[in-house]
């Protein structure tokens, strides 16, 4: 039996909270129900409408008018003023000359030297000079002993190369005299035999020239 008063009782507290709670529930939602229209309500109250016009612009006010340009009256300038300059006198000024400079004698130019005297004309010698008598160079004496035997005569003429140092290089026959033993000996006594002053060019240096002449074999009676 203790069992079964204590499960009506836990019933019966269980039913007493829940309807508690509700009642708590119910109040709460009333309450603030209850405050928010009275706060809307009182908010309504405090709304003043206020009506706000616009406002119209100002009227723009027309410029004032421009005052009228005063003419001036012209400027009458005054009449120009005329200066008359009066010239000085004239003073006539008299140039000195200054004075002469003195004369400074000149010494005279010295007299221009004296031209230096041409050289002496160079000696030019186109052909060399023989040295002695020709004659010497071919006498009877070198009469060829055939030709003596044989008594033959006649004339060679000959020509020599000398050179520099005037001594002969060179002989030929130009003209034989018909016997050629003649003509050998001829070139062959003249070339041992004869000197020369050798020719010279033009600076005055002996150079190599020639020489021309004739030998007469003839045997003396």
């Amino acid at each position: 039996m203790a069992y079964a008063d204590q499960d009506g009782m836990s019933t019966n507290r269980l039913v007493s909270v829940i309807i508690v709670i509700l009642l708590h529930a119910f109040l709460g939602y009333a309450l603030v129900t209850g405050l928010a229209y009275d706060a809307v309500v009182a908010i309504k109250e405090k709304m003043t409408v206020v009506d706000v016009k616009e406002e119209e612009p100002p009227e723009e006010e027309e410029p004032p008018p421009e005052p009228e340009k005063q003419i001036e009256p012209p400027v009458v300038s005054p009449p120009p003023m005329v200066v008359t300059v009066t010239p000085p006198p004239t003073v006539r000024t008299v140039d000195t000359p200054p004075p002469a400079a003195p004369i400074v004698p000149t010494a005279a130019p010295p007299a221009p030297s004296a031209p230096p005297p041409p050289p002496p004309p160079v000696a030019k010698r186109p052909n060399p000079l023989p040295k002695g008598n020709p004659g010497n160079w071919a006498n009877t004496n070198d009469y060829p002993s055939r030709a003596l035997q044989q008594e033959r005569e006649g004339t060679t003429g000959f020509r020599v190369t000398v050179g520099p140092n005037g001594r002969v290089t060179d002989c030929q026959i130009t003209s034989s005299s018909g016997h050629p033993d003649l003509d050998q000996a001829t070139c062959t006594n003249v070339t041992r035999r004869a000197r020369f002053d050798p020719a010279l060019d033009g600076s005055g240096n002996p150079t190599t020239g020639t020489y021309s002449n004739r030998v007469r074999w003839q045997i003396p009676k």
